[in-house]
């Protein structure tokens, strides 16, 4: 599942099932050719568009497409951003951040910093383990690691800090 967004605000959720696309709810079917390195022919609804991907940032999931000529901001977020957001744990809208707490309890199975290290931002930083699952903290922003407040092995609690900048 993904929530789409654009600059003006308009908004999809994208389900993408084993043989099928469906946009808010409904089959989306369409023709899709790459013609090059990040360009593409689309064919929906007997309609030809061409697209081109201008510019991707993978850390903060957004997108700057060209379609026909006319450019677009997008906003992903997966459903792990969703459910971050829903709890309350989203940092899209943090200044500046000089602490990283853990979002939620776990256990501490590496720390990928040490102190006085730079790091930038979306860096791995810790790896915590949370309902069997790996879950790699990255940095929040460019900075210096201060303090790290916990060791491997060590368990923790919801929104304790566990590192500093």
């Amino acid at each position: 599942m993904l929530q789409v967004k654009t600059a003006n605000g308009k908004q999809w959720q994208i389900d993408i099932k084993k043989n099928e696309i469906l946009v808010d709810t409904a089959p989306f079917s369409w023709d899709f050719v790459p013609l090059g390195a990040n360009r593409f022919h689309i064919i929906h609804n007997h309609q030809s568009f061409t697209a081109e991907l201008v510019k991707a940032d993978y850390v903060t999931k957004t997108f700057i497409i060209k379609v026909n000529g006319q450019l677009h901001e997008l906003a992903l977020q997966d459903r792990f951003d969703l459910l971050l957001e829903k709890m309350g744990m989203s940092q899209v809208n943090a200044n500046k951040i000089n602490e990283v707490k853990a979002p939620m309890p776990g256990l501490i199975l590496d720390i990928k910093v040490s102190v006085g290290q730079e790091v930038k931002k979306g860096d791995p930083i810790i790896i915590l383990e949370a309902m069997k699952m790996e879950n790699i903290l990255k940095s929040p922003g460019d900075g210096l690691v201060k303090a790290i407040k916990v060791a491997v092995r060590q368990n923790v609690e919801k929104n304790q800090v566990i590192l500093e900048f």
